[in-house]
């Protein structure tokens, strides 16, 4: 119990210190994907209050397509914070960084489920990207990673 208080005083500080009060999230998954699960966990630990909305898969693929989620960077799940869709592993400094520079798109994604991306972690982490991409399906690098990574 002490540890969980100092976890939560510190994750607390970490997000008041940053000057970045974490909005509220939004994620849509199917019921049986673990690591959604585990993104959730990392997005909560990062001071992201969560809140999970277990879907059927079509239900998830026409909400992609109503957020205008280009296919080609479709993933597991799907996020909305703020008013931006996230897309797939997201890290946190990209959700941060498109909070705090507010671009005109629609959201970020990182495609797939890349080996070492939040949620993902494991052996043989691979390189991956974080794209914004826009209404019309274009995208841009938001963020570039190369392991090693410490979610």
């Amino acid at each position: 119990m002490r540890f969980m208080k100092t976890a939560l005083a510190t994750t607390a500080l970490l997000a008041a210190t940053a000057g970045l009060a974490a909005p509220p999230v939004t994620v849509y998954k199917s019921p049986t994907c673990g690591c959604c699960g585990e993104w959730i966990r990392y997005l909560e630990r990062s001071g992201f209050q969560v809140k999970a909305q277990d879907v059927h898969p079509e239900e998830l693929d026409r909400i992609k397509r109503r957020l205008q989620v280009p296919e080609r960077h479709g993933s597991c799940h799907t996020a909305v914070v703020d008013g931006y869709v996230v897309e797939g592993h997201v890290p946190v400094s990209a959700i941060r960084k498109l909070l705090a520079e507010r671009p005109k798109v629609v959201g970020v994604s990182v495609p797939s489920m890349p080996p070492g991306s939040p949620g993902m972690e494991g052996p043989n982490p691979q390189p991956f990207t974080a794209f914004a991409f826009d209404a019309q399906g274009r995208t841009t690098v938001l963020e570039s990673y190369r392991p090693p990574y410490r979610w």
